[in-house]
Parts: C-alpha cells; structure tokens; sequence
C-alpha cells in the first residue's frame, strides 16, 4: 500500500467504525477519535508536498495494480501538480469541518462525524485516480455521504435539497458513464486515462464525448445555467455540509475537465471554447448581479461560489499557462474562502437561528474578534490584494485580456459585482449601531471557534501575499497539459 492509498483510505476506514461503532451516549469519544482521524489524514499528506518533485510534470506516487481482471480495471492511482494542492485541500478542509461541528451537531454525532470523514477520502480518490472506472465510482460515491448530510442534519426542506442536489449530479455523470464505456471499447479495452489521451478520434466522436463530459461537470462546477441546484442545497445543508461543498466538491467538476475534456478531446475542447467562454462570462457577470439582490447570507454566498467558479473554467478554456494556472489557483483559492464565509454564517446562525441579513446589525459592537475575522474573509470574497482571493480571479483577468479585451473587461467587471455584494452585507450585518435584542446578547467567539478561524484566516493571507508555492507545484503540469491539449487527436 502505497502512500496514495493510506491517504485515500485512512479516512474512509477510520470514518466507517465511528459511523458503525459510535453511539449517541459517546458523543465525547466520538469527536476526539473524529479529531484524531482527521488529524492523521492531514498529517498522511504532508509527505506528498514535501517529497514532490515540483520540475516534473508527470504522475508521481503512483500506484497501479489489476482490480476488475475481465474489464482490465486497474487500481491506478497518482498525483501531479494540479491535483496535489487539492488533495491537501480536502483534507484541510475536513479538519476544520471536523473542529466547527464540536459543539453545534448534537444528534447522531457519530454519524455525521463519520459521513465527513469517508465523504473526505472519496473526494481525494477522485482527485487521485488514474483509471476512467475507478474515478467514476469515486466520482458518484461522493453523492451518498453528501446527500445523508443534507437530508439528515439540513433545514425545514432538506429532503428537497438532497434529492435536488442527487437527480441533479446522477442525471450529468450518466452521459460521463456512456463516454468512458465507448472510450473503452476505442481503446481495445482500457481504462487507462493515458492510453485515453493519446486515442486519435474522429471530429464527431470528440465533439459527442466533450459534450458527455460537459454534462457531468457543468452541473458538479455548476455553471450557468444548470447552477440552480446549488443556492437551494447551500440553504438546506448544514453549516459543515456547506463548507465542503463549496470549498471541494464543486472543485470536482472543474478538475474533471482538466483531467478528461482538455486532454482527451482538444480539437473539440478547442472548438467549443467559445461557449465554455461565454458561459463562464455570463456566471461572473450575472451571477454576480444576483447575488447583490439576495437576502439569505447563505444564498448570497452561493451565488458568489458560482460567478468565483466561472473565472476557474474562464482560465481553464483560455488555452493559455497562465489562465489554466490561474484558474487553478482560484480553485484553491475559492476553498480557503467560501469554506470560511459560510462557517462565519454558521457561527451567527448558531446563536441567532437565522440567516437573514435583515435580522443583524451592528454585530461588532458584541463580537469583535468574529467582526474581524468575517471582515477578512469578507476582502478575500471581494478579490483584495493580499489576500487569497487576488491571486487566481487576476492571474485569468490578465490571460483573459491576453485572449481578447472584451472578455478580460467583462471578466474584471466581477471584481465590482464581488465588491458591492460582499460590502453591502458587511455593512448591513456587522457595522452601524445594535439594531436588535437578538444581536445586543451575543457573545463573541469562543477558543473553538477561533481555532477554526484562526486556521482559515492564515491560510487566506499566506497564499494571497507569498502564492509561489503553490504556483511552483503546478507549473511543469500545466505546461504539459497545454502540449497535449494543444495536439490534434484526428486520425490521420
């Protein structure tokens, strides 16, 4: 077992017995060996930074052994540098999901703590697998944990969210099912993503299977228009669910295209980067507008993790080192980020039990140390200087105006959008004088909270003021993604 496999599986074991061996009476117990867990599946990462070799643009770590002998399935793992960072996203990311809910989740502790935790070591196989099969059964097990998340610890309409948010993502990945089987069958029978990407195929078959692919991951981004799933989850979820789902599960959709609709199908991914162009133009205009309408905290934020993904597949379908790279770094970026703004919504909903915008103000005049974390969060949200935010959104706004102007204006324009949605809640929710009874007793965050927050806010200034690391990790990959989405795939 291989390094890739420990950190894979490590979650998923661990998260299985303290979901079949938990009880509610342990619910102490319970959320230390969660900690534990959570704890020792970061920890298992840190060897993938500090071993990897950043002037390689190949797979490294890898592992492949047969799993599925009739269908020459293997188990084939590894990482390079575009999925390495969101490996150790996701395990971030748990850790501090696992942190927030000490408290708040007091009913079947055990089985929300180990929903998490497998849910964490899903997503990083997803982001590890090598093998078309074996990422598309990572890929759809990511549903089960979520959909029990939202439908067992959600609001008043969580079975509507969670069965919105299954038909939704189930219907996509069926057509990504029809694609990988007649790649398959291309192939002579392989399931390997390498032997994929050098299969030449006709104008029509790339065009059919760019489209197969387009379906599964515009709904998981989700782009505009099939964005509509996302601000009713993002309502119904819990504080936890939301953050994993905006900081990593959208991310899935976007790294699929990377890792399938670039590489195997380019001509056709070249040929339709228009409407990908336009679409994510639309989602970082639009969106944008209608996020400044909201008044849900919760929906506002949604709303801003769909205009922020439109600069991620922006990037991607510039063709360019630069906006690939970029968009990457939003991807991370973005995690850091919306993670955050909705724990920030947790923390008030936790005392408040509302999200409306209308119910707050003047929340600093009783919780300073939060106001200045929210406010924080709030600048990186908007895309300012120094934060984490920056780094990406003007990485893509620089490839965008290399490209085309026009597009580079349009996608710029969202840096206003981003400003006047984000200040307007700031503004209304935390400054000005205490409006109500509601906002005059609370209290300002406790040890727990400020860990959380505290992990969060480094995280957002260290790569918004040094992101060479990160950077770094990804260059050599990025450069062999664009020369093999640069090579026609025709038959000769």
């Amino acid at each position: 077992m291989g390094i890739l496999s420990l950190v894979i599986w490590t979650p998923i074991v661990l998260g299985v017995l303290i979901f079949a061996l938990g009880r509610d009476e342990q619910a102490g117990l319970v959320r230390w060996a969660a900690l534990f867990s959570a704890l020792l599946g970061f920890f298992l990462c840190v060897p993938l930074y500090t071993d990897f070799d950043t002037s390689s643009g190949s797979m490294q770590f890898v592992e492949n052994t047969p799993w599925v002998l009739r269908f020459n399935m293997a188990y084939h793992l590894g990482v390079d540098g575009i999925s390495l960072w969101l490996v150790l996203l996701t395990s971030f990311i748990t850790l501090v999901v696992v942190i927030s809910a000490w408290e708040v989740i007091t009913e079947r502790v055990h089985q929300y703590m180990g929903a998490f935790l497998i849910l964490s070591g899903v997503m990083i196989g997803v982001f590890c697998a090598l093998d078309g099969m074996l990422f598309y059964v990572f890929f759809e097990a990511t549903l089960i944990p979520m959909y029990l998340i939202i439908g067992i610890w959600g609001g008043p309409n969580k079975i509507y969210a969670a069965f919105k948010f299954f038909l939704y993502t189930l219907m996509g990945s069926l057509l990504m099912l029809v694609a990988l089987i007649y790649l398959y069958i291309q192939s002579g029978g392989s399931f390997d993503l390498a032997a994929w990407q050098a299969l030449p195929l006709s104008s029509k078959a790339q065009t059919l299977l760019f489209f197969a692919f387009f379906a599964a991951f515009a709904v998981k981004v989700p782009m505009w228009p099939v964005h509509t799933w996302l601000p009713d989850v993002h309502v119904e979820a819990p504080t936890g669910g939301s953050a994993v789902l905006a900081a990593i599960m959208l991310k899935l959709g976007a790294y699929g295209f990377l890792r399938f609709s670039l590489p195997i199908t380019p001509d056709a991914a070249h040929e339709w980067a228009w409407l990908l162009i336009a679409l994510s133009v639309i989602a970082v205009v639009y969106v944008g507008l209608v996020a400044i309408v909201q008044q849900d905290m919760k929906k506002l934020v949604a709303y801003s993790s769909v205009a922020h993904m439109g600069f991620v597949t922006l990037g991607f379908f510039l063709f360019s080192p630069l906006g690939i790279s970029g968009g990457i770094v939003q991807m991370i970026a973005h995690g850091f980020v919306s993670a955050a703004m909705f724990l920030c919504i947790g923390v008030l909903y936790d005392r408040v039990h509302s999200r409306e915008i209308a119910s707050y103000g003047g929340v600093v005049n009783t919780m300073p140390k939060f106001a200045a974390f929210s406010m924080l969060f709030a600048m990186a949200n908007c895309g300012l200087p120094g934060t984490a935010g920056f780094v990406g959104e003007w990485m893509v706004i620089l490839a965008a105006v290399q490209f085309n102007f026009w597009v580079g204006l349009a996608a710029a324009s969202a840096l206003i959008f981003g400003a006047a949605y984000t200040l307007w809640m700031v503004k209304r929710v935390y400054l000005g004088p205490v409006v109500n009874d509601d906002v005059k007793a609370l209290s300002d965050i406790n040890a727990r909270e400020f860990l959380m927050l505290s992990m969060l806010a480094v995280a957002v200034m260290v790569m918004g003021l040094y992101p060479k690391p990160f950077t770094d990790v990804m260059n050599a990959s990025v450069e062999q993604l664009i020369q093999q989405a640069s090579m026609s795939k025709l038959p000769l």
